[in-house]
């Protein structure tokens, strides 16, 4: 369990826990950089030591880290700390709607309308991004105190095997919103969530679950195989187009269900039309259960096992719990007495006089000390440091706790102290993943990021990694403060086509080239002074054409001038010195 003021990652600081679950506890956090409230989800139990399911979890966490909608929960930031993983997000004033049906039962039509409306709008959202939830139940939706929806939990239930029907602490709580494809073990889709969205419409409703049962197993087989119960039958004020609508989203066959969540969301903004409330019954055009008879044949096998097993070993445990029963209730009394005394005997003997904590805002430590005795503090003083841009260094920011409370005299006080403007060392991001670190330097400092191509010699060296950093703008060890830019370069990795005629390439060359590249071939000879015989005189691609476009090449080589030989002149069988010199003739 995570302490009341632990620090996570030297910037969050919990406050309290405001909830547990099977897979993570959540923690009201501070977060000291961007000084808010946020919410923290720290991954707890087997998932934490789970290395491939850790590493699904970063990357789909990342994912969802995009989505940007009023009716889904923003996630700020994820990381690890000591061995702990843990998300931060929005941290929501309100409650979620498992605790809304448990308090209001169920809800009217028009309320449970406007909640679906919410939900499906930010479902759609999702899916228009490819993020499915797989795991949406009421547990994972909050609502405000203004009635706003937020979807939350997106990076664990992504990364959550929810086939897995063991892990009882997590999928009990999911395997009543479980569709049949999903218990059957196939892979999820938009119309897995949209299932989950039509039996949460059916609970909101009717106030109850349709299907129960006493392990996850049981309640997966009535999902695979029981018709789910008629709402008309129960409520008559329910009209059939609403009643459509729940079995067009659960039906178990997903070709019977909505195409997509928009279309669940228009069927729901004209349900209560005049011309819609009587519509006929929705027939499903296909069959429903044929689907996964295998899968409900290999579940109820599991199922009558574990009975088997229960029965072996019901009659040990109950002879073993009753002593155990009489040992824990003497030792929890004991721990019940101790825990009176530690809370309210012994602090109202020693904690003294109740003081109101004064402002303590901009005074030095040394003031703050002064004020606090003058006010009859005697209790203990701690001094903590924060990053604060309005505050000067050393002078104080804030109390724990805060101004106006009171608290007593001989009881701990928190002092915060400004640090400043916090700095940070900008580290070598090149190999790494331009998404993780994009997300790092901007949720976790604040840095303003760009993501660049940069050319690259041979794009062949950075296929499938093209995700990679491969340069930065801001040298590493270099400190920035919050807001500062920074250019991220990845590989551009659409090559340019080669200067073949100026680079001095060799027949030899164009060939191994265009056998590389998949390039048709032609080439002709030319005779020429003007290059090295054998060398490309010319080219019909362009050099820096994209590579992508190019699908033939035809050049020119080449290649040395033959020499041509003289005429000999015919022998007149006359010597040149018999020769008559030429005369112009006289008059």
């Amino acid at each position: 369990m995570i302490a009341k003021g632990q620090r996570i990652n030297d910037r969050y600081e919990i406050i309290r826990n405001i909830g547990e679950g099977g897979m993570a506890n959540v923690y009201l956090g501070y977060d000291e950089i961007l000084d808010r409230k946020v919410a923290i989800k720290i991954l707890r139990g087997d998932l934490a030591n789970d290395e491939k399911f850790v590493r699904r979890f970063q990357r789909e966490a990342l994912s969802a880290s995009s989505l940007s909608h009023p009716n889904i929960v923003e996630m700020y930031d994820v990381g690890e700390d000591d061995g702990m993983y843990y998300i931060v997000m929005e941290y929501i004033e309100g409650i979620t709607l498992k605790q809304l049906l448990k308090k209001r039962g169920k809800l009217t039509l028009s309320e449970a309308i406007d909640i679906m409306l919410q939900l499906t709008d930010g479902m759609a959202h999702a899916h228009d991004s490819y993020i499915i939830h797989r795991d949406l139940k009421p547990q994972n939706i909050m609502i405000e105190d203004d009635g706003q929806v937020k979807i939350t939990d997106f990076g664990i239930a992504m990364a959550l095997n929810s086939t897995q029907l063991t892990q009882t602490n997590s999928v009990m709580g999911s395997v009543h919103y479980l569709p049949p494809e999903q218990a059957a073990g196939k892979g999820s889709t938009i119309k897995s969530d949209i299932y989950s969205l039509g039996i949460i419409f059916y609970e909101l409703l009717s106030g109850r679950l349709p299907f129960k049962g006493e392990n996850a197993v049981e309640i997966a087989l009535k999902h695979m195989k029981d018709p789910l119960p008629n709402l008309m039958e129960e409520n008559s004020a329910i009209p059939q187009s609403i009643e459509n609508i729940i079995l067009k989203a659960t039906a178990k066959n997903p070709k019977n269900r909505y195409d997509d969540v928009k279309e669940m969301h228009r069927d729901l903004l004209t349900a209560l039309d005049d011309e819609r409330m009587n519509e006929e019954p929705y027939i499903y055009p296909y069959p429903e259960t044929e689907e996964n008879a295998k899968a409900v044949r290999k579940l109820e096998q599991i199922e009558d096992d574990e009975e088997q097993l229960a029965e072996k070993i019901e009659d040990e445990d109950e002879k073993k719990n009753k002593k155990l029963i009489i040992i824990l209730s003497c030792v929890l009394g004991g721990i019940v007495l101790i825990l009176l005394f530690i809370f309210f005997i012994w602090p109202a003997l020693t904690g003294g006089k109740e003081i109101k904590v004064p402002n303590l805002k901009n005074m030095t430590i040394g003031e703050a000390k002064s004020e606090l005795k003058d006010k009859g503090f005697r209790g203990r003083i701690k001094v903590k440091t924060i990053n604060d841009s309005k505050i000067a260094k050393g002078k104080i920011v804030k109390t724990d706790p805060t101004k106006g409370k009171k608290i007593k005299s001989k009881s701990t006080i928190t002092l915060y102290k400004s640090d400043g403007v916090k700095k940070y060392k900008i580290k070598d991001y090149t190999g790494k993943n331009y998404i993780e670190v994009e997300t790092l330097l901007k949720n976790m400092y604040g840095l303003k990021v760009t993501i660049e191509k940069k050319d690259v010699e041979d794009g062949s060296l950075y296929k499938d990694k093209e995700d990679l950093i491969i340069d930065q703008s801001i040298e590493p060890g270099t400190k920035v403060k919050k807001g500062a830019k920074i250019t991220l370069y990845i590989p551009n990795i659409d090559e340019k086509f080669p200067d073949m005629k100026n680079g001095g390439w060799s027949l030899a060359d164009v060939q191994e080239f265009c056998r590389k590249y998949n390039i048709a071939l032609t080439y002709d000879e030319v005779e020429t002074t003007a290059y090295e015989p054998g060398k490309v005189v010319s080219q019909s691609v362009s050099p820096n054409t994209a590579m992508s476009s190019v699908k033939t090449l035809k050049v020119e080589i080449a290649k040395k001038p033959v020499e041509k030989k003289e005429e000999k002149k015919p022998d007149s069988g006359q010597s040149d010195k018999d020769k008559e010199p030429e005369t112009e003739p006289t008059e």
